[in-house]
């Protein structure tokens, strides 16, 4: 009997433990998102980092909307649709849904390039608007995929290696 309780209190604590652990992992700290949304470069050349960004930017598909070559700031944006179009969903939200669903976003990126001693610092963050049919927003939420980040910095460092090469 003594031995089917312990085994009892086990099990439960195991179940409850999890049940409090199941939530995913911790959000990450700002300190965490700013690591990886930040590559250095050993250059001091600013303007060549600078049009290297721009460069993967329009690459990419963005319309640059401000540059400053002063201030080493940049913003782009990009235009998508996301409208589910497919006969069983336009039907379900015809019938059933509320009269509102996602129809476009824009992501939007912005990039400060500094020298900070003697190398360039970027700093880049992406962010997605996403919009109804109606034209109100439905959700903003930062791209905080670090991965992205790092595909996007691997073109920026053949941008640089690019210009620095002069090829």
């Amino acid at each position: 009997m003594r031995r089917g309780r312990s085994l009892l209190l086990l099990l439960l604590a195991l179940a409850i433990s999890g049940c409090a652990m199941g939530g995913g992992p911790p959000p990450m700290t700002q300190l965490q998102i700013r690591e990886f949304q930040t590559r250095v470069y050993d250059t001091q050349d600013t303007k060549m980092v600078l049009k290297a960004v721009l460069n993967v930017l329009q690459d990419e598909g963005f319309i640059v909307k401000g540059a400053d070559a002063e201030l080493g700031f940049v913003t782009a944006t990009r235009e998508m649709d996301v409208e589910d179009r497919r006969a069983a969903t336009v039907f379900a939200r015809k019938f059933f849904g509320n009269g509102r669903w996602d129809k476009n976003a824009t992501l939007e990126a912005t990039a400060n390039v500094t020298l900070h001693q003697d190398k360039t610092r970027v700093r880049v963050n992406f962010q997605l608007k996403t919009m109804d049919n109606k034209g109100f927003v439905s959700s903003i939420r930062s791209t905080g995929e670090e991965g992205y980040y790092q595909e996007f910095f691997a073109k920026v460092d053949k941008g640089v290696f690019i210009e620095k090469e002069k090829l």
